[in-house]
């Protein structure tokens, strides 16, 4: 396997790495206590800076993250940054039982287990000094990584992924749930983004090299005997978001960068390492490549925005994942329209992608008022259609629902009782059939990945964005979601009649009213900080 291409060695991972009804993809079987990862990365700086957690109050709506220039982009100020950092990646509650306490955080984690780290890099008009940061989400507090003075103006947000977070638990499969764990941080950074009347762009021209140089993640001395990180992405961010970056003048400063700070160690002990984690990782590595033009689309105007008028802060800050649904709670189709509309490429949220959609959406439809169950289809964008119709099963009706808004392209497959389906096809799992509605995320896979092998990883990101349009979508309808990274790959191909790998399944999400667990305990995110 070690010999073979890039793009057959990622296809492998992916075939061995599929659920199937006769065996699961391999993993530890078991949660081995005595090595859980640390969630929380530290570089022992001394010197934190303290973010402030509170001087920056928003009264933007849900639904002006929906309206082009609704809100007037906030001053470069260190509450500024802080609330960005909050709303992204910082903590949003604490969970307790007797004897037990765990975190909950802002972007969304498979297992909550977090394995994504954020970085920081301030130019030049900034309220931070200029350099390196790794952001702390349990102190809500900056470490600086180096001081250096970089030739780029404005704010950068680097995100990095620590594969053995999620390898502990879920083995050879932890790959894909750190990218899709890659794809919800994204989306909430540009949903907090979104808050200020700021920006996010995903910087695409960066190579893996290139971002693990600017972050330090390449440094051997900091990290001795430390999980490593693997970098995934870099991000511009603020009130204007274009013009170039030139990646070789900044990377020649950073010989100059004082750095500091030495990685803590997450587990004591690695039992379970699995060797093509680190064989697709090489695999899927991206090269520096040349800058995509800045995308077209922007936020449509004649596309109704959804008519929520909660705080955007209020919902990014209470989002849960839910861990059950009460199996009887209807919703109304317009809700339905609704949480369909927030995941289409002219959306919140994907305009911070500089490349075009490739996923689209197939839904289980259980308890919607307005709707018949059954199997559905959602094509995000429209050329999509007439290929899908060709792959798809050709008995399918591909009846298009008559309510549903305009270029919202929602088609009704089959007409039937879809619960026990969808409950079979998710690991068997009962949230996938209680709630109002489930969906998996189809996305063009071959032509994607004959562009290069680390296209790969940005599907996956694209689904892990399309959830996070979910949830927040899915809050604002007064209802939850959750994503579901366990599920049947090849069973589900084969209900919707696919026979070749041109598409594939790379994500499950389900939708419904949640049962609260009374046995748990919630306490404030920040309240172990004393200010």
């Amino acid at each position: 396997m070690n010999h073979a291409t890039p793009l057959a060695i990622t296809r492998d991972y992916h075939q061995q790495t599929k659920h199937l009804f006769s065996g699961y993809a391999r993993s530890p079987g078991y949660l081995d206590w005595d090595t859980q990862p640390d969630p929380f990365r530290t570089f022992n700086d001394k010197d934190l800076l303290i973010l402030p957690l509170t001087g920056f109050e928003s009264s933007t709506r849900y639904t002006d993250l929906f309206l082009p220039d609704a809100v007037p982009p906030a001053e470069p100020t260190l509450a500024a940054l802080a609330t960005l950092l909050r709303l992204a990646f910082g903590l949003s509650a604490w969970k307790a039982t007797p004897g037990s306490r765990w975190s909950l955080r802002c972007n969304p984690s498979s297992g909550n287990l977090h394995p994504t780290e954020a970085y920081v890099v301030a130019g030049s008009g900034q309220a931070l000094a200029p350099g390196v940061y790794h952001y702390r989400p349990y102190d809500h507090a900056l470490e600086c990584r180096a001081e250096v003075s970089l030739p780029a103006p404005g704010l950068f947000i680097g995100l990095s992924s620590v594969h053995w977070r999620e390898v502990w638990k879920y083995g050879e499969r932890a790959f894909r749930y750190c990218q899709h764990d890659i794809g919800h941080a994204l989306g909430a950074l540009r949903l907090a983004a979104g808050v200020l009347g700021w920006q996010a762009r995903l910087l695409d021209a960066w190579g893996d090299d290139d971002i693990e140089r600017l972050l330090g993640l390449d440094r051997d001395a900091d990290f001795g005997e430390a999980e490593r990180e693997a970098p995934d992405l870099l991000c511009r961010v603020g009130a204007d978001v274009d013009g170039p970056v030139d990646i070789d003048a900044i990377l020649a400063a950073l010989p100059a960068a004082r750095w500091r700070g030495r990685a803590n160690r997450l587990s004591p002990d690695h039992r379970h390492d699995w060797p093509i984690i680190q064989t697709v990782h090489a695999a899927t590595r991206k090269p520096r490549t040349p800058p995509l033009p800045s995308p077209a689309r922007m936020l449509t105007r004649t596309r109704a925005a959804p008519t929520s008028e909660a705080r955007a802060m209020d919902l990014i800050l209470q989002r849960r994942s839910a861990q059950a649904f009460d199996g009887v709670t209807t919703i109304p189709a317009r809700a339905l329209f609704n949480l369909l509309e927030a995941t289409l490429p002219d959306r919140p949220l994907f305009d911070a992608l500089p490349w075009p959609p490739r996923v689209n959406l197939a839904l289980f439809v259980h308890r919607v008022v307005g709707l018949a169950s059954g199997l559905y289809l959602c094509t995000r964008y429209r050329e999509a259609e007439p290929e899908l119709r060709a792959a798809l099963r050709t008995s399918f009706d591909w009846e298009p629902v008559a309510d549903a808004p305009e270029g919202l392209g929602l088609y009704r497959l089959v007409g039937a009782n879809a619960r026990t389906a969808a409950q079979r096809l998710s690991c068997h799992q009962d949230i996938a059939s209680d709630g109002a509605f489930s969906l998996g995320m189809l996305a063009e896979f071959d032509p994607v990945l004959a562009e290069g092998a680390w296209h790969y990883r940005r599907l996956f990101w694209e689904c892990g964005l399309i959830g996070q349009a979910l949830y927040l979508a899915a809050e604002a309808a007064g209802v939850r979601g959750t994503g579901i990274g366990c599920y049947f790959d090849d069973a589900m191909h084969e209900l919707l009649g696919l026979s070749d790998s041109r598409y594939q399944s790379l994500y499950h999400f389900t939708v419904g009213s949640p049962v609260e667990d009374s046995r748990l305990q919630t306490l404030p995110p920040y309240g172990h900080l004393e200010r």
